[in-house]
C-alpha cells in the first residue's frame, strides 16, 4: 500500500467479510485516510459490534446506515457524509455491499432474480449517483493528473463468477441470479467509465478471489483465500490503476480479467 494516500474512502456493506477487511486494513495504514465511512443497513443491528468497537479507537471512522435497495437511504447517506467531509470532496467509493441466493437453473425465481438484481446492480448504480457529486468535487480539488484512486475513483466489487468467458467454478454452485448480476455490474463499470472519465473519476470491477466469507462459502469446498489475503491484495492494486485501467475488470491480484 506504499504511496496509496487516499483522503476520504466509503465502503458499502462494512460490517461483515469484505467490507469489513477494507475498512480494518484501511484504518491500520500507517497513513490511514482522514474519513473511512463504513457503510451498513443498519447501524444498531447484532452484526456491527466489530464496527462499533473500530469506532471507539478509530475517531477518522464514521458509521453510516446505507441500505442499497432503498434510494431515500441512500441519499441520506451521502448527505451524512457530505456534512462529515465539510466542502471537501469523497476520493473513493467502494461498492462492496452485495448478497447471493444459492440456486440452479431449475430452481432460480423470478423474485431473487429481481432481489439479487436489486442488490449487485442497481444499488451500486443508485449509490454512485448519490456520491457522485462528492467525488466530482474530490476530483476536481485535486492537484493530480489523469485518473487514480486516490484522486477520485468508484470500484465495484464484481466476481470472476460473473466472467461469461471464464464461468468461475460452475461445478460449485450455479447461482444463477448472482452470476448475472455480476456480469450486468460489469457492464455497468464500463458505462460508469465513459460516462465519468471525463469528469476526471476512475471506474473499475474488481474480482476479490474466491474468499472465505460466509457468501463464498461452499459445502463442499473451502475458499482458498483468507479476507485479509484478498484484501491486502485488493489495497495493493488499486494505487497502481491509472486512466489506462479505466472500466477494466481486474482481481485481486492485478490480472485482467476477460468479460
Amino acid at each position: 500500500m506504499a504511496g496509496f494516500n487516499v483522503r476520504s474512502v466509503l465502503v458499502t456493506g462494512a460490517n461483515r467479510g469484505i467490507g469489513l477487511g477494507l475498512v480494518k486494513q484501511l484504518l491500520g495504514k500507517s497513513n490511514p485516510p482522514e474519513w473511512v465511512f463504513a457503510t451498513c443497513r443498519d447501524p444498531e443491528g447484532e452484526r456491527v459490534q466489530e464496527l462499533k468497537t473500530l469506532a471507539s479507537r478509530h475517531p477518522n471512522l464514521a458509521i453510516i446506515a446505507l441500505e442499497a435497495t432503498n434510494p431515500a437511504s441512500i441519499k441520506a447517506a451521502a448527505a451524512r457524509v457530505e456534512e462529515h467531509l465539510k466542502g471537501s470532496g469523497l476520493n473513493l467509493l467502494i461498492n462492496n455491499a452485495a448478497i447471493v441466493r444459492l440456486s440452479t437453473l431449475e430452481s432460480e425465481t423470478p423474485e431473487d432474480m429481481s432481489l439479487v438484481y436489486a442488490t449487485n446492480v442497481t444499488g451500486p448504480l443508485l449509490v454512485s449517483q448519490a456520491f457522485l457529486p462528492l467525488l466530482k468535487k474530490a476530483a476536481q480539488g485535486s492537484p493530480q493528473p489523469g485518473l487514480s484512486c486516490s484522486k477520485a475513483a468508484i470500484v465495484n466489487m464484481s466476481s470472476e463468477g460473473g466472467s461469461i468467458t471464464n464461468l468461475f467454478a460452475w461445478q460449485l454452485g450455479q447461482v444463477v441470479s448472482y452470476r448475472c448480476s455480476k456480469a450486468a455490474l460489469n457492464m455497468l463499470t464500463k458505462c460508469q467509465s465513459l460516462g465519468y472519465g471525463g469528469d476526471g473519476i476512475l471506474s473499475i470491477a474488481v474480482h476479490p478471489g474466491w474468499v472465505q466469507t460466509d457468501m463464498g462459502s461452499s459445502p463442499s469446498q473451502q475458499a482458498p483465500l483468507t479476507v485479509d489475503m484478498s484484501v491486502q491484495g485488493i489495497l495493493n492494486v488499486l494505487p497502481t490503476l491509472s486512466k489506462k485501467d479505466n472500466g477494466a475488470f481486474v482481481n485481486w491480484e492485478g490480472k485482467v480479467l476477460p468479460w
